[in-house]
């Protein structure tokens, strides 16, 4: 299969950061041609004062709590998690396989090709998954047996997860680790040597409260960053979400482990528990960073617009220095930063001959967008652009977004199976 993709503003996101002017061709879900493409394709996409841009990165997300927003919000940290816990341990299948594909589809309308999620259950949700037609990175939540509920040892379930899940084209098994909170020593070096042995992500959350980090200290006598360094646990496999809490030693011990952050700006700003990710001083010494939305219940939206333009306000803000974080580092991060992340910078990311074909056309005709002028493309992106700009999305070549609707699920259903599950679930 042959798709052309013409005359539209090439955002490659390639190392010159080039914005071209014309066609992209895709074979076989994966880039062939950029540039002038002659001849005809089997299938043509007209995208004639369109933006073209890579298929954005989602690096912490739980994705399945897409049917519970609204549910638990406006709440201090520990009545939020309260209650969060609480609905989390009626779950069931139907309801997680719903929120899922309610979920994935939120993301795929709103331009996210691949994303990382942190969860149990995770053979349910490369259900909606695979039915989507997105990529997930599925982290099997990983903790001490005596903190789940889930049947079974965690550990065990992740493993078994990875067996029977692997070498599947778009559901890649990874390791979730809840946190210092709930998992021993034992329970992060086990992790460890499984994801090195078979090559896989670990994900993690990683001084997202000041809670977490004096618990820490307490009990095993130092912060979380140094304590799992200390431990031999990081390593470049390790994609740490949050991390709002670091010192300089901390972030020079992921400088040196090679561990990636994922920042969740939203998240930690409607849960208010303070702090603001360090990325100045992360890029200062060599940690690669990208963007996470986190789950439904502290952000309400899986929309990486969104979270584009609040990490760099808040950045600006919280510095006050309007040279911080601009509009093209942003839009690295969401795409070939978020590719680098997961350790996948090689096949997507950025728009280059030869990468898999994960491509969003962003309408345009959205008056949020004009003028379309070359020198302000990336800035209106970063600044000005929303979710429903979106217009078509293709994920290794294949549309699963066309003038935007889901080609590949019936959206109503999904929705209305949606709303069916969390009346069940919450009553």
């Amino acid at each position: 299969m042959r798709t052309v993709i013409r005359n539209g503003h090439i955002v490659t996101q390639n190392r010159s950061r080039e914005i071209i002017n014309g066609d992209i061709l895709v074979e076989d879900g994966r880039i062939i041609g950029i540039g002038e493409v002659r001849g005809s394709a089997d299938r043509e996409i007209d995208a004639t004062g369109d933006i073209i841009i890579p298929g954005l990165v989602n690096t912490h997300s739980h994705v399945s709590m897409s049917i519970l927003k609204g549910q638990i919000d406006d709440l201090p940290f520990d009545r939020f998690l309260d209650k969060s816990f609480g609905i989390d341990a009626r779950r069931t299948d139907r309801d997680i396989l719903a929120g899922a594909r309610q979920g994935c589809m939120e993301m795929l309308l709103s331009g996210t090709t691949t994303f990382v999620d942190l969860y149990y259950s995770q053979d349910v949700i490369a259900r909606a998954v695979e039915e989507t037609g997105i990529r997930g990175i599925l982290g099997w939540a990983v903790l001490d047996p005596q903190y789940t509920t889930q049947s079974g040892t965690p550990l065990d379930n992740a493993k078994r997860f990875h067996r029977s899940h692997g070498g599947r084209s778009r559901v890649i098994p990874a390791l979730g680790l809840q946190g210092v909170y709930v998992c021993s020593t034992e329970t992060f070096l086990g992790a460890k040597e499984y994801a090195l042995d078979n090559d896989l992500l670990l994900t993690f959350h990683l001084s997202e409260t000041r809670k977490e980090v004096v618990d820490c200290k307490k009990k095993e006598g130092r912060r979380p960053a140094d304590y799992l360094a200390d431990i031999g646990f990081l390593n470049d496999h390790c994609l740490a979400a949050h991390s709002a809490w670091l010192t300089i030693a901390e972030i020079r011990q992921l400088a040196r482990s090679g561990t990636k952050v994922s920042t969740c700006p939203v998240s930690n700003m409607k849960l208010a528990t303070g702090g603001v990710a360090p990325l100045p001083e992360m890029f200062q010494n060599g940690v690669a960073a990208s963007i996470g939305t986190d789950g439904s219940t502290t952000n309400n939206c899986l929309d990486m617009f969104r979270e584009m333009r609040t990490l760099s306000l808040l950045q600006k803000a919280n510095r006050w220095d309007p040279t911080v974080l601009p509009a093209q580092q942003v839009l690295d991060l969401a795409t070939i930063g978020g590719a680098r992340a997961v350790r996948m910078e090689g096949r997507i990311g950025s728009i280059e001959i030869g990468k898999q074909a994960d491509l969003v056309i962003i309408d345009g005709r959205s008056a949020n967008l004009r003028p379309m002028r070359p020198e302000s493309i990336i800035s209106n992106l970063v600044y000005s652009a929303c979710g429903s700009d979106v217009r078509t999305v293709l994920c290794d070549g294949d549309i699963v977004v066309e003038d935007h609707r889901m080609v590949t699920v019936d959206e109503d259903k999904v929705l209305a199976d949606g709303e069916a599950a969390a009346r069940d679930l919450l009553g």
